[in-house]
């Protein structure tokens, strides 16, 4: 594995870089040599975030972790990806997806987590076109984290979502 790091309002010592390549290093069992791993580590007031993004082929495995102590917080994200890996392993390697970015061992392993996905509800609705800002005022008076609609500029479907610190985020399809 390959793993890049960079630092935002944060002096990337040896203690940081050696020990987030000792934690992330446990996972050289799932993946081959040539996988690249994003690290970014972040400081905002007494918030230690570490941000792990782990592109494979077809899916992108991530992990924000914060807590008071950047150690903890790379703790816990290398326990986090490696949770994912074992809980989403049959279909992050399924026979549509390329397994070259995995080692052997973990594909060829047997899974001993059996929680599959199961859709337990579908809803259906009538998707009348609005603006964005106006998905944002009905996803307010619904009470959601998000709202998806058809936006009435481009008449495509579209998603609006909360973000941290009162905004908004718009999720736009690119073809």
């Amino acid at each position: 594995m390959r793993i890049t790091i960079t630092g935002r309002n944060i002096d990337l010592t040896d203690g940081l870089k050696s020990a987030i390549e000792s934690k992330l290093g446990k996972l050289e069992k799932y993946f081959s040599p040539d996988t690249d791993v994003f690290v970014t580590l972040s400081v905002e007031k007494e918030r230690q975030k570490i941000e792990v993004t782990i592109p494979v082929k077809g899916n992108i495995i991530r992990s924000e972790q914060v807590s008071n102590d950047m150690y903890v917080s790379i703790d816990l994200v290398e326990e986090v990806i490696e949770r994912q890996l074992k809980k989403y392993k049959k279909k992050i390697i399924s026979k549509h997806q390329n397994a070259s970015s995995f080692k052997k061992e973990f594909i060829e392993k047997e899974s001993d987590v059996d929680d599959e996905i199961q859709i337990k509800r579908t809803k259906k609705f009538d998707m009348k076109p609005m603006y964005p800002e106006d998905a944002c005022v009905q996803m307010e008076l619904l009470g959601h984290d998000f709202f998806v609609f058809c936006n009435a500029e481009t008449e495509r479907v579209n998603v609006v979502y909360k973000r941290k610190g009162s905004t908004y985020g718009l999720i736009e399809p690119e073809f």
